[in-house]
């Protein structure tokens, strides 16, 4: 059966032991796990990697059913699951052991996954979808966290968090953390303190490396590539900050289309942006139309695939890319 993360709350799920969590969520799913399933299932634990399985199946499932190493009841996790656990997690459930429950955990999967239609369609098991946070989810966590501590922020503040936060709750709640602990030594907290604390100071000139690239700021895009000293994994977390601000550029030109106003749009556009970048924002509008962006956001997600495949000249593929972006050479319109 199909459930939704949020209603696994509401229900009553002491009658079900098999359950399939999948997405990329890996915070959710692990909030989900100890907050809604732990409590209603066995205490033993006992954690698996797919392939552990795999590698010795007739062991695994003889000390399940000869219950060797099952004394008590007992409730086995299953990381990096996939279509391949199928059939012995078919079989388990066939034998109806009435002293485990499993929990798979896995990344996407599609919907012909036959262990996810397994999962979908048996009235004994729960299916359970997990879609990455947005930024809204994220600033909601935010505000909750706030209010529970008594700390005020500015709005900036909380939207540099967020994008810290890279869509995962759990370096949202890592950062949240961190700001919990300094704030028990010290009253009031600026954006200063901000950046320091979610170490966003060294990623900053890297969201400033792709403003001012795709704002096609030619000098001082070639100034911050000069001046700091980005390594082979800088590399995938600034093609990731590019096609973040791609998809923005995107979702403004979306609402341009509506207001005809580039101010009216830069300012509707939700989470807010910060008003030191409005001004390159504008300038980036100026340059690119949509179908610039809908290209050179295809051809960023291949650079990815070529800078993992070549992590040797990552550097090399990158600034390449970044400064032909900042020259506007061989743009596709």
């Amino acid at each position: 059966m199909i459930y939704k993360f949020f209603e696994i709350k509401k229900k009553n799920l002491n009658s079900f032991r098999y359950f399939l969590l999948y997405g990329k969520n890996k915070g959710l799913i692990e909030e989900t796990i100890e907050k809604d399933l732990k409590p209603n299932l066995p205490k033993n634990i006992i954690n698996y990697d797919e392939s552990d399985i795999l590698n010795n199946t007739d062991f695994f499932k003889e000390n399940i059913l000869n219950k060797s190493f099952f004394e008590n009841d007992k409730l086995i996790i299953i990381q990096r699951s996939s279509d391949k656990i199928l059939r012995v997690i078919d079989e388990i459930i066939e034998k109806n052991i009435d002293d485990i429950a499993i929990i798979l955990i896995s990344e996407t999967l599609e919907k012909k996954s036959k262990l996810r239609n397994f999962f979908e369609k048996n009235k004994e098991t729960i299916c359970i979808p997990f879609y990455e946070d947005t930024n809204q989810t994220l600033g909601f966590i935010v505000q909750n966290f706030l209010k529970k501590v008594n700390i005020n922020l500015s709005q900036q503040n909380i939207n540099i968090i967020i994008e810290r936060a890279r869509g995962d709750r759990n370096n949202l709640n890592n950062e949240l953390l961190k700001i919990e602990n300094f704030c028990k030594n010290k009253s009031k907290i600026d954006m200063d303190d901000i950046l320091k604390l979610t170490n966003l100071s060294e990623n900053y000139s890297a969201s400033e490396l792709v403003e001012n690239s795709l704002a096609q700021n030619q000098k001082k895009t070639l100034n911050i590539l000069n001046e700091n000293n980005f390594s082979s994994e800088d590399c995938i977390l600034i093609l990731r900050i590019y096609l973040n601000k791609l998809k923005r550029l995107l979702r403004i030109f979306s609402e341009i289309k509506l207001t005809n106003n580039i101010d009216q749009a830069i300012s509707n556009y939700k989470p807010p942006i910060f008003w030191k970048e409005k001004d390159l924002v504008k300038q980036q509008l100026k340059k690119w139309n949509y179908n610039n962006i809908q290209y050179l956001i295809s051809i960023t997600n291949n650079l990815e695939l070529q800078i993992k495949k070549n992590p040797s000249i990552s550097i090399f593929l990158l600034t390449d890319f970044i400064l032909e972006k900042a020259l506007n050479t061989n743009n596709k319109t």
